[in-house]
């Protein structure tokens, strides 16, 4: 018997909820999933979690049991009135009705961790795909003090996610992501492990922090835009997109730049390494 399934129901029934499909809303009624997404985080007693869009709380349960504490952030009122019925007994239960991309979360974080029993802060989520992307790229750029990031997400992002650059699926935000962690698949998820089914299939990713990044960058931000400005044409050279961006001044002083710095002159932007676009980058920065 799938007990999920059928708390899931019940607790449907009871406060008479549907999905929301603006919040993009489908409840994991999957034991196998979510035991993989629990051991996959590696809690501890240890340890904060933060949870995003905890929904009905299928997740919750099981992170109350074997966390430190848990602060749940959920933008629907009337999850939260579930979530506060079923937890509010739990003495490491915190709930936040807010927009996770609007919380300070690097101030939460520095108040959770004077307690002294927190020693490491990890994600864990069942993300809302419409918003998949800002919101870990929040976690990412706010360089918060966090262990790992444990997250379901579509496939599709999630195959991008965690790409090593250079590789088929490699986009912009694979670099950002490689950047800042080591990123792995876990678990594919097909469609009948929600209620309703959505229409993609989702997959469990898990993104482990670096406590270095892996290349050397004297400004992320220029990085980073040099990435964002080359793969608004992918289908062009590295080189023509750059002169067409105007990061470099003209396609001579482009061919000089990228012979200067070992890069062949004819390659396309997903084919470059990390340490590739930082190179530019502090190139341009000595220039400038």
């Amino acid at each position: 018997m799938n007990t999920i399934l059928e708390e899931t129901k019940f607790i449907l029934n009871k406060y008479h909820i549907k999905a929301n499909k603006s919040l993009g809303q489908n409840f994991l009624i999957s034991e196998e999933v979510v035991q993989t997404i629990i051991e996959s985080s590696q809690i501890k007693k240890e340890d904060l979690v933060i949870e995003i869009g905890p929904g009905l709380g299928t997740l919750t349960k099981y992170l109350l049991e074997k966390a430190g504490k848990v602060v749940c952030i959920e933008l629907d009122k009337k999850m939260v009135n579930i979530l506060e019925d079923r937890f509010s007994f739990y003495e490491n239960f915190q709930l936040l009705n807010q927009d996770v991309l609007k919380v300070d979360l690097k101030k939460l974080i520095e108040n959770e961790r004077k307690n002294a029993n927190i020693k490491n802060v990890k994600i864990v989520a069942n993300l809302p795909y419409y918003i998949t992307t800002p919101i870990i790229m929040k976690l990412l750029e706010e360089e918060l003090p966090l262990e790992s990031i444990t997250v379901m997400i579509q496939k599709e992002v999630a195959d991008r996610l965690i790409a090593i650059p250079g590789e088929k699926e490699t986009g912009a935000i694979t670099y950002s992501v490689y950047y800042y962690a080591q990123a792995q698949g876990i678990l594919e998820v097909p469609n009948d492990s929600f209620i309703p089914e959505p229409e993609v299939i989702s997959k469990v990713i898990k993104l482990t922090i670096r406590k270095e990044p892996i290349a050397k960058v004297e400004k992320k931000e220029v990085m980073f835009k040099i990435i964002k400005y080359a793969f608004l044409q992918r289908r062009k050279t590295l080189l023509n997109v750059l002169v067409n961006t105007k990061v470099f001044i003209s396609k001579e002083e482009g061919i000089q730049i990228l012979e200067k710095l070992g890069i062949n002159k004819s390659i396309r932007p997903e084919k470059l390494k990390l340490e590739d676009y930082a190179k530019i980058a502090n190139y341009l920065n000595e220039m400038f």
